[in-house]
């Protein structure tokens, strides 16, 4: 049994997890970044205390997912926008002190990518892609069985590479970055652009509320569900043309509706993916649902720690 921790922007989630990826014990809290870093670091310790408590078994380590950038080697956090007043600091040491246990961290995109590889759609597969859409994209790569690391050990952020030049500024510096074009928000953008003079939309628009006016026959809702099709199949088609993979999952809050954009995906993928076998890497949904998170910190102790050498 490990303990896992899941940290997002929005929400810290804290469970006891077995290595068959089974959870015993779960517990959230919201992470209100604003408190800082002592303050989510005394939630997650006792949390986890909790749910070690009530699974009644001892934990051989622990495996944190987390947002933004962070060394998955010193647990110290970089620069990250939603969890600003965290920049600076360790999260890794306090943790083992604490516990008693070795730390396993990862960026939360890398370890949904490991859960997936091991315990969902991508086992048993040598070439396995993740990929999230949702306020953001990102993901992460599992190669042979190893999560694929760049220079630095660094997180490759898939969701910032350029797929329109003449695109939008995004806030990474970049144009037509994938994120700011297919993302949950790009759909509201978008709609919003491109209203009939008049119209007015609702302050409180979201990518899941177009969705549900696009089920129900709306016809700029519709097109905006289009170009959300669109863009999602030229970035996937540029991660078959790069990689080969076996399997792409796909998880994420947009992806809850993911019945509205798959055939147009497909198609663009197919138009653009000429001088690969892209017909043989399967678009597949991610499988774990919303605890994706929480297996994936847990997958990360157990892929660093836990795992016998191939």
């Amino acid at each position: 049994m490990v303990g896992a921790i899941d940290i997002g922007g929005t929400k810290i989630a804290v469970g006891v997890i077995d290595d068959q990826g089974r959870i015993l014990q779960k517990l959230e809290c919201p992470t209100e970044p604003e408190s800082g870093f002592q303050v989510g670091l005394q939630r997650i310790q006792q949390m986890l205390k909790q749910c070690v408590q009530a699974a009644g078994v001892p934990i051989q380590g622990i495996g944190v997912g987390s947002a933004g950038p962070i060394d998955p080697f010193t647990g110290i956090y970089g620069r990250v926008d939603n969890l600003a007043t965290w920049q600076g600091s360790n999260l890794m040491e306090p943790l083992e002190r604490g516990f008693g246990v070795r730390v396993a961290v990862e960026n939360d995109g890398d370890a949904a990518a490991l859960a997936e590889a091991a315990w969902g759609v991508g086992r048993g597969k040598d070439r396995f892609i993740y990929v999230t859409i949702s306020t953001g994209i990102g993901g992460g790569m599992v190669l042979n069985g190893e999560l694929y690391r760049g220079v630095d050990n660094a997180h490759p952020e898939v969701g910032h590479f350029v797929i329109e030049a003449s695109g939008p500024v995004c806030y990474c510096g970049a144009r037509g970055c994938w994120e700011f074009l297919a993302a949950g928000p790009a759909m509201v953008a978008w709609m919003r652009a491109n209203a009939p003079k008049g119209v007015t939309l609702p302050a409180d628009l979201s990518a899941k509320e177009i969705c549900r006016l696009a089920e129900q026959g709306d016809s700029l809702a519709k097109k905006a569900v289009e170009q959300e099709g669109y863009y999602i199949g030229v970035g996937l088609g540029n991660l078959i043309m790069m990689f080969c993979p076996d399997v792409i999952a796909l998880g994420g809050g947009v992806m809850n509706s993911a019945h509205l954009f798959m055939d147009r995906v497909r198609q663009v993928v197919r138009q653009n993916c000429t001088l690969v076998p892209a017909a043989k890497t399967e678009l597949l949904m991610a499988s774990m649902g919303a605890d994706t998170g929480l297996a994936g910190a847990a997958r990360a102790w157990y892929n660093r720690f836990g795992k016998k050498p191939r």
